[in-house]
């Protein structure tokens, strides 16, 4: 794993442990298209990928399932986390200073935001690519 790779992974995971703590999201709407987008992951690895952050306990069996059929990044998953609880303390911290009112409001533009660039300038991508390090788990 490149250290460029690593900064991203960080910056990801700060980002979504920060959306999180703020509007109480982060995995789906920041992990995901994080993955895809800037490194180039298939939507299944980056979903996997995501689930393996955030998976004891909530989501432990998804998670084992795209792990088993090697879309998970096994090697991101600790680096996103770390960046991930980071982040969702600064966040968090930040939410409790706004009043609820602009916190509801961020969170309907970070929702509209992702929708509208998920519906108008999104490109299709191969379904089975894959980045090297996904097949960490195949012996």
């Amino acid at each position: 794993m490149t250290f460029t790779t690593i900064v991203i992974l960080i910056i990801i995971g700060l980002l979504a442990g920060m959306l999180s703590g703020l509007v109480g999201v982060g995995g789906g709407i920041i992990i995901v298209p994080g993955l895809v987008y800037f490194l180039a992951y298939s939507q299944k690895t980056a979903q996997g990928t995501s689930l393996g952050v955030l998976m004891l306990p909530v989501v432990a069996i998804a998670a084992f399932y795209y792990y088993k059929s090697g879309n998970m990044n096994v090697k991101a998953v600790p680096i996103i986390a770390l960046g991930f609880i980071v982040g969702g303390f600064l966040g968090s911290r930040f939410a409790l200073s706004l009043p609820d009112a602009i916190i509801k409001k961020i969170f309907a533009v970070v929702l509209i935001l992702i929708a509208l660039k998920m519906i108008f300038l999104d490109k299709d991508k191969k379904t089975d690519t894959k980045p090297e390090a996904t097949q960490t788990n195949k012996t």
